[in-house]
């Protein structure tokens, strides 16, 4: 029985069609980002012969290959850096309003302790009862217009209705009639001693209220045992006649100077 072999049905694919078979496989799996799976023991068990017929279509496929990876590792590497640079940017920005905070919060407790200290200097200082005066009549001065036979305080020069003011801080305990002294005020201060402020005109405070230095607590006048207006000021150990000390020397232990 005779065999015809030129038809070819059952003839082997020539070497040539398999690999170009082979280069289009890898093409599509390059496309797809699948070009670590091949596999090249397959391709070096063709002969020398094959090879250099798949080798030219093989190389630009796997050239596709690992340039789309490149441009994959590329677009990675520009994300990362674009994140830690993001990252370092939030960083900075949440730095500086920290510092910014900081700085702010170090400025307002600077000038709030400023301002206590300004304040307990204010309330610490004495000034003058009758701004713009002088002693008309000196302490300890004798004569029969005092009952005791000496003035017991100091004169300040003032017209009627002048404002009087509280040379220091403290807390007052007597106002009204004071005999001989007319109108009067008497003031605890805040280093224990007493001040009285007499022959006024006006009181503007109540027993209890709290005054600060310079504060108006009244207008002089002439009431009381008076040739005519002016502040009678005494400086005391105690809120009562009697206990008086030089209000010369007490004014200028705390920087009056009178």
């Amino acid at each position: 029985m005779a065999f015809n072999c030129a038809t070819g049905k059952h003839r082997r694919p020539s070497r040539i069609k398999r690999s170009t078979v082979k280069a289009a496989g890898v093409a599509a799996l390059a496309t797809t980002g699948i070009v670590g799976g091949l596999a090249a023991p397959s391709f070096a068990a063709e002969n020398s012969v094959e090879n250099s017929v798949e080798q030219t279509g093989l190389n630009p496929v796997i050239t596709i290959g690992n340039t789309i990876a490149d441009k994959i590792d590329a677009q990675a590497e520009a994300q990362k850096s674009a994140a830690e640079e993001a990252a370092r940017k939030k960083a900075a920005e949440q730095a500086a309003r920290l510092k910014a905070a900081a700085k702010a919060k170090a400025e307002r407790e600077a000038k709030e302790r400023a301002a206590r200290a300004a304040e307990r200097r204010r309330l610490n200082s004495f000034v003058a009862p009758i701004a713009n005066s002088y002693v008309s009549t000196g302490y300890k001065t004798g004569g029969s217009l005092w009952s005791s036979g000496s003035h017991t305080g100091i004169d300040f020069h003032a017209a009627s209705g002048t404002s009087v003011h509280a040379v220091g801080a403290g807390t007052v305990v007597q106002t009204g009639w004071g005999g001989a002294y007319g109108n009067q005020i008497v003031i605890k201060m805040h280093d224990g001693t007493y001040t009285q402020y007499g022959h006024l005109s006006s009181i503007g405070v109540s027993v209890g209220q709290t005054v600060t230095p310079g504060q108006q607590i009244g207008l002089s006048g002439s009431t009381g045992n008076t040739t005519g207006p002016h502040l009678h000021f005494e400086a005391r150990t105690t809120p009562e006649y009697g206990s008086d000390i030089d209000p010369v020397a007490y004014l200028r232990s705390h920087g009056v100077h009178v």
